[in-house]
């Protein structure tokens, strides 16, 4: 592990650092900057602060649910919290990827009283710059020796892994176009890891659980793909249920969701590891969807 208080440039990892002050400045600039536009509704400072490929996917997933593009960046339910006042661990550089790590009572004004928790903010650079590229809130309700270890200034965790820069730069997703119809991905899967793609666009990954998230790019008119691949995770008795489905979602209040597909298995019955199938947006269909 890391030292938290160390730099690090040996030859096996060129080029990463570890508590840089210089570098949290820099990052804690550019965050307090995004912030102050997302609170702001500032879609120009907004988007020359946010790395590019964030601000495709934001743009793809708003135009899959047929909203109106940028001003839909600023519906959000709780303002990004401010970094002022929590303590920074550590900054960690490695390529054209950087994190930096804050801990104390991080707050998105939503009310109560915050606990002390962990905020990682992530970081790309494009053209010299430093662009802010996502946030990981870690509650450490269910760590409380965590917690602890941290309040007395024990840093020892925050030392792994995953709390430092990959080096891997997110890649630039394909853009897509205002969705004909807005579609979900509903995957319950204990026990399983299982990927979906939709219309070769649209990836999706559950772990040992139950949600929903949106196709990227939408339903479209016509044929459309769905695959997918299983995997029984470590532990897993490899006989639990499992259900994936797509459902289309109508703009019209009081239209009920549309099942368009659906893979399921019972316990106790042989799963796929992988499986390709499809569905079709008919006539019958669009005209129940858009009213």
């Amino acid at each position: 592990m890391l030292g938290m208080f160390s730099i690090l440039l040996g030859a096996s990892d060129l080029g990463a650092q570890v508590n840089n002050p210089q570098l949290q400045k820099q990052l804690e600039g550019v965050y307090s900057k995004w912030r102050n536009a997302m609170v702001q509704k500032d879609a120009r400072t907004w988007g020359q602060t946010t790395a590019k490929s964030r601000q495709m996917a934001i743009r793809n997933r708003i135009y899959s649910e047929r909203r109106a593009y940028p001003q839909s960046v600023f519906d959000i339910p709780a303002a990004p919290p401010s970094v002022a006042g929590l303590k920074g661990l550590s900054a960690h550089r490695k390529g054209a990827t950087a994190t930096s790590v804050y801990f104390g009572k991080v707050d998105f004004g939503v009310g109560g009283d915050p606990a002390d928790n962990l905020l990682l903010l992530h970081f790309v650079n494009e053209g010299g710059s430093w662009k802010y590229d996502t946030a990981d809130f870690i509650n450490l309700l269910a760590l409380p020796e965590v917690r602890k270890q941290l309040q007395a200034g024990d840093y020892t965790y925050v030392e792994q892994k995953d709390f430092q820069a990959s080096g891997v730069v997110p890649p630039m997703p394909i853009a897509v176009g205002p969705a004909k119809y807005i579609a979900k991905v509903y995957t319950f899967c204990p026990g399983r890891d299982v990927k979906v793609k939709v219309n070769k666009i649209s990836d999706h990954h559950f772990i040992d659980t139950k949600a929903a998230e949106v196709v990227i790019g939408g339903g479209k008119d016509g044929l459309n793909e769905v695959q997918f691949a299983t995997k029984a995770l470590e532990g897993s008795t490899g006989k639990e249920a499992m259900t994936i489905r797509v459902y289309l979602m109508s703009t019209v209040p009081g239209t009920k969701p549309i099942k368009a597909f659906e893979y399921q298995v019972k316990e106790g019955e042989e799963v796929k590891p992988f499986g390709s199938s499809h569905f079709v947006i008919d006539a019958k269909m669009a005209k129940k969807l858009n009213g």
